[in-house]
């Protein structure tokens, strides 16, 4: 992921062994990740149960934020695709009964979003 698609706050892919390297810990014993993106500190992964955020908070990150959001939360979810002058694509989730989404989150031109859709697919439609 390129530096300065990065603080336009588009995400890029990172491998689920890096992520599991690092984040291992917050996984129960049958959980593996399948996807993950990272956007300059903070990290989102998909799991075979779950969502994990990945906020990392301060200047020096020590504190960091987990949010886990099981996928039966996730009511509705939607894509769109980088287009020719718009080089970012987005996803939008929506948890519960909210209105507007609770998570949006842009990604740059290298991911395949059509990949984070099967994913998110399979889990919350079962």
């Amino acid at each position: 992921m390129g530096l300065f698609s990065a603080l336009l706050g588009n995400a890029g892919t990172v491998t689920p062994e890096t992520l599991h390297k690092d984040y291992g810990h917050l996984l129960s014993d049958s959980e593996s990740i399948e996807i993950g993106f990272t956007l300059i500190r903070d990290v989102f992964m998909f799991t075979n149960k779950r969502l994990i955020l990945v906020d990392k908070q301060g200047l020096t990150g020590r504190k960091i934020d987990y949010l886990s959001i099981p996928y039966k939360s996730i009511t509705r979810f939607s894509i769109e695709t980088a287009g020719h002058l718009d080089l970012d694509a987005e996803l939008k989730i929506w948890v519960s009964s909210e209105q507007v989404p609770s998570i949006a989150k842009k990604f740059n031109k290298s991911v395949n979003i059509y990949d984070l859709q099967k994913v998110l697919a399979n889990h919350v439609l079962g």
